[in-house]
């Protein structure tokens, strides 16, 4: 294996220590970064962490400087917007600087959901029946689009504005949690039928050629009857919350025969429909007589260890020095498209 530098890309407030010296890592900010580095590190490689908020030029100034092999995007934003996360690997292709992660016309679609349901729909890939709302518009359901309905962030990740109240049964209702991701999220809103069922995460490796990571379920039988099984930021991110109510996620059990291959093959139609590259995460849900909807794609999802995709590598072989490998391999075999 060849010796590279690397040089991971991180927010400049996420930068670990060298070292843990009494912190605990599964509670700190900055575990995923942390994971990245050391390990990268152990696994015989140069790298340099670059702390990134609002200036290209700290990307320049390093490439020109150390002349890196290869960057590890591990950036979720760019001057407090998700969506110009896009624009740093833009950046980075213009620079001819090889990176891990998604290209960024394959970011552009999966970060706006609707978008990416729209290019679905010519697929022919299932979604659940949506409406999006963009912020100063007021809301119009049409009579098609029929309760219970989420409302969500068109653009925001990491379940941001998904509570119980999401859910809604009625328009008052609906009008309210519209306002809501308007004012609060600062974002337009999604508007979707909810599904009932279970909740799939399905990896996926690759360029040309994928790998598809075993089937993985977020499992929340624990939840009080009244409540709604939706990830919702605290049953993502509540570490108290997750263990009072037995929040965890696991490879998926019981399924019907043939299932989770289907699962799996949907994940990649996802995945090639949408032009993604490096890694990603497609989520979908399951009703209760077996159809599947995509919920969304992810790309560049949490990599931390133990991490859902972590976890879902280390069923297929990749355990986490190995799946950071593969992932700097796959950045390396990435070629942008060329106009013809």
């Amino acid at each position: 294996m060849k010796r590279l530098r690397v040089l991971v890309l991180m927010h400049e407030d996420l930068v670990p220590p060298d070292h843990l010296n009494g912190h605990d890592l599964k509670s700190v900010e900055w575990r995923t970064e942390y994971d990245v580095v050391s390990t990268l590190r152990k696994l015989g490689h140069e790298v340099q962490p670059l702390g990134v908020k609002n200036d290209l030029g700290v990307i320049r100034s390093a490439i020109d400087e150390w002349k890196p092999h290869i960057a590890f995007n591990l950036l979720e934003e760019f001057d407090g917007e998700a969506v110009y996360d896009q624009h740093v690997v833009s950046y980075l292709e213009l620079l001819h600087m090889p990176y891990t992660g998604c290209n960024p016309r394959g970011l552009m679609l999966a970060r706006d959901k609707a978008l990416a349901k729209k290019v679905l729909s010519f697929h022919r890939i299932l979604y659940p029946e949506f409406i999006e709302v963009p912020q100063g518009r007021a809301v119009k359901r049409p009579k098609w689009l029929r309760f219970p309905l989420i409302v969500k962030s068109v653009s925001e990740e990491a379940s941001l504005g998904i509570s119980q109240a999401s859910i809604v049964e009625d328009d008052d209702k609906l009008k309210e949690r519209v306002a809501f991701i308007h004012n609060s999220v600062g974002s337009g809103a999604l508007i979707e039928r909810y599904i009932e069922g279970r909740e799939f995460y399905v990896g996926v490796i690759g360029n040309g050629h994928l790998h598809v990571l075993p089937v993985w379920e977020l499992i929340m039988d624990k939840l009080p009857d009244d409540a709604k099984r939706i990830a919702t930021e605290r049953v993502k991110w509540s570490r108290k919350y997750q263990v009072k109510y037995g929040i965890t996620s696991r490879e998926a059990e019981n399924l019907p025969e043939g299932k989770a291959e289907e699962i799996q093959h949907l994940a990649k139609r996802v995945y090639r429909a949408l032009g993604l590259s490096g890694y990603a995460r497609i989520d979908m849900r399951m009703d209760g007589e077996g159809q599947l909807y995509i919920l969304e794609a992810n790309p560049n999802p949490q990599i931390a260890h133990d991490e859902d995709f972590a976890d879902s590598a280390g069923k297929s072989s990749y355990h986490y020095k190995e799946l950071l490998q593969e992932l700097l391999n796959v950045g390396l075999r990435w070629r942008q498209a060329k106009v013809a």
